[in-house]
């Protein structure tokens, strides 16, 4: 049975089309201006992918996922790679603000925030979290057709009707205090949002 707290479309595919997808993470995540000496935290972190890259860039990371079988997923493949996580959060995104004992740099959220259902509250959970200037990014498929984004010759990612435009991110998460810095392309499929708090935000 699906657990009713997941958000619409976050199954998460399995390892080979993953790293067709996603050969270069430690590039992709030093392109959001991911570096050295940040405290940062992976957001609905699935399976890990971007985690232990993350991890071996950041000074200091927390992975957060509501589903406990993902962060074990996480975990094991932060291990695999020589990566160390600081902590393992299970709950739900949106209450991020509560368990962080102080704030951070950068904010990751992959492969999701078009599935969360009050994306205004999850960027507000993003930006009570991070320092004034601190950085949240957010990696989405562009809003093409499925059948437009083919991974090992089949269509892949969110159905149609998920897809944002990088206009629609900005329009869910600059209310919450943020302001649109650059757009990265991330071929083939994806683009980076990062977004900069401002200095009197929350």
């Amino acid at each position: 049975m699906t657990d009713p707290r997941l958000f619409p479309a976050t199954a998460m595919p399995d390892t080979d089309w993953w790293a067709a997808l996603w050969p270069d993470p430690e590039g992709v995540l030093r392109k959001l201006g991911a570096g050295p000496g940040t405290a940062a935290v992976d957001l609905c972190c699935g399976d890990g992918r971007f985690t232990a890259p993350l991890a071996r860039i950041a000074a200091e990371v927390v992975a957060l996922d509501i589903d406990p079988e993902m962060l074990r997923r996480a975990e094991a493949e932060a291990a695999r790679q020589g990566a160390t996580v600081a902590r393992w959060i299970e709950a739900d995104a949106r209450d991020l603000a509560e368990l962080l004992e102080r704030p951070v740099d950068f904010v990751l959220i992959a492969n999701t925030f078009h599935g969360v259902p009050d994306k205004a509250a999850l960027a507000r959970a993003a930006a009570a979290v991070l320092k004034p200037e601190g950085r949240f990014a957010v990696v989405n498929w562009h809003a093409r057709p499925r059948d437009e984004t083919p991974v090992l010759g089949k269509p892949r990612g969110p159905r149609d009707a998920l897809r944002m435009t990088p206009e629609a991110v900005a329009a869910a998460v600059e209310p919450a205090g943020f302001a649109l810095e650059r757009l990265v392309e991330l071929p083939p499929y994806h683009y980076g949002a990062v977004f900069r708090k401002a200095e009197t935000a929350a």
